[in-house]
């Protein structure tokens, strides 16, 4: 039915919406009436009519207004009051959140110089809708369906292969387990790990408090390794009682050094003298600029180092694609807690990631972002260069982001992080990089860790305008 009714000129129902979802006649009425009171249109205090007039205007059963009353009164959108008839019921409303709530006190980011972020503009938008119609059009029926844990078996392939040949990992695809990122496949290790026995984790002393959370979310301790020039002090494992350690080593966070090859012996001889497990974070292992590319330590001892992988910086975050080279007794526990966790990543990334991998298109991505990002670091170097001369810049062979050390004398970290809010930007300090573990700084100049891959292009002279001006205060 689709019937208008109009009541002293301020009551307008319209049944049709309802009746057109399929809805019977009453509940096509409570669904009108429940809008119009929703949406302010019937405020409250509204003296509705009686169910004869209503049933009468509508030209439908009394019986059925009568109905859709009391249910809307039981719901509390309605009261029945004697004598008064029915009325629109008084209801709280939800306070008003202003667009700008938790900028009133600080000026708003105008410049994202965050470490670790990549410039999504750069995302291959054609090359993917490409790969992606190609790899549905061969994908077989299976691939939509509940299907292996460690994820399809095209990109495991795909990943086997691209990662002996670029990073000289050792592994097949039966080893290899796609995750939603770096963060969900160091959780699901570090679960597997507990189960195993492991009770205390090393991190570097520097590194993503954020991801150390994960680790002691997971029941486990972290234990901080100190680091110097030559990256983390792997010697120092021996006599720990650690039952694994999170290393950064072809491009240490945040400091940019690769962990020297007298470490990673040392690192690997402790984990096949004690059982022990190392994890192996190759978050930007495709971007170098000044030196020959470091390969992966993985290759060093496949059973006891877990190669850990992400799309995140090469494609994009959004994409939540990550994956783990596992040592074959690790390969059921961490395919359980995949299980738990959320059974299997999504099939049509996956399919698509694998055939831009095995067509060269994602080689001919990272080549085009690496002269990218290298163009952006040689950009922040002249201009600091010319405009903040006192400034050492390092850990700049690699990566997408940079270390700024300030001169004695300077603004403490806390100040410059206040002042980089009234700029607009957004940076870390190595403070905000310590981890928990490894107690309070120690005295040192300030520095800050800036990222250069996040700002678009037409923003980035913008963002470097900025940053040169906090760094000269």
């Amino acid at each position: 039915m689709e019937s208008w009714a109009t009541f002293g000129g301020d009551l307008h129902l319209d049944l049709s919406a309802g009746r057109a979802r399929g809805l019977g006649l009453r509940a096509a009425l409570e669904d009108a009436l429940r809008s119009a009171a929703r949406d302010g249109r019937l405020p409250p205090g509204t003296r509705l009519p009686s169910s004869r007039a209503l049933s009468g205007d509508l030209g439908i059963a009394r019986n059925t207004v009568a109905e859709a009353y009391a249910q809307l009164t039981a719901e509390g959108w309605l009261t029945a009051r004697q004598g008064s008839g029915t009325v629109v019921a008084e209801r709280g409303t939800p306070s008003a959140v202003p667009a700008t709530a938790g900028l009133l006190r600080t000026p708003a980011v105008r410049f994202d110089l965050m470490p670790g972020r990549p410039d999504v503009s750069l995302f291959p938008r054609s090359a993917w809708l490409a790969a992606s119609r190609r790899a549905l059009t061969v994908a077989p029926h299976e691939a939509f369906g509940y299907s292996d844990p460690r994820g399809r078996i095209e990109l495991r392939r795909a990943l086997a292969e691209y990662l002996a040949r670029v990073r000289g990992v050792r592994t097949d695809p039966g080893r290899i387990l796609i995750c939603a990122g770096y963060t969900q496949g160091l959780g699901l290790l570090c679960g597997a790990l507990r189960e195993q026995g492991v009770r205390t984790v090393a991190v570097e002393e520097y590194g993503l408090p954020p991801q150390h959370r994960v680790i002691t979310a997971v029941g486990l301790e972290t234990v901080a390794l100190p680091l110097d020039q030559d990256g983390a002090r792997t010697e120092l494992l021996s006599g720990s009682g650690v039952g694994a350690v999170v290393l950064t080593s072809a491009h240490q966070f945040p400091t940019g050094v690769p962990l020297r090859a007298a470490r990673r012996a040392a690192a690997a001889a402790w984990a096949r003298e004690t059982g022990g497990v190392i994890v192996e974070d190759d978050y930007d292992g495709e971007f170098r600029y000044d030196r020959q590319p470091v390969g992966a330590m993985q290759a060093l001892d496949p059973e006891r180092v877990v190669y850990a992988g992400t799309a995140s910086k090469s494609l994009a975050p959004g994409l939540r694609l990550g994956w783990l080279a596992l040592p074959a007794a690790l390969v059921e526990p961490v395919v359980r807690q995949k299980e738990l966790a959320d059974g299997q990543s999504g099939a049509f990334e996956q399919l698509t990631l694998a055939e831009l991998i095995t067509s060269g298109g994602f080689d001919r991505h990272v080549r085009r972002c690496r002269l990218h990002y290298r163009r952006r670091r040689d950009q922040l170097v002249a201009a600091l260069a010319e405009r903040a001369p006192l400034v050492r810049v390092t850990g700049i062979a690699a990566g997408l982001h940079a270390v700024l050390q300030l001169p004695p004398g300077s603004l403490s970290e806390e100040e410059l992080l206040r002042q980089a809010g009234w700029l607009g930007l957004a940076v870390n300090t190595m403070s905000d990089c310590r981890a928990a573990s490894a107690g309070p700084a120690p005295d040192a100049p300030p520095a800050l860790v800036i990222g250069y891959g996040t700002p678009p292009d037409r923003a980035f002279a913008g963002a470097l305008d900025a940053l040169c001006t906090l760094v000269s205060l």
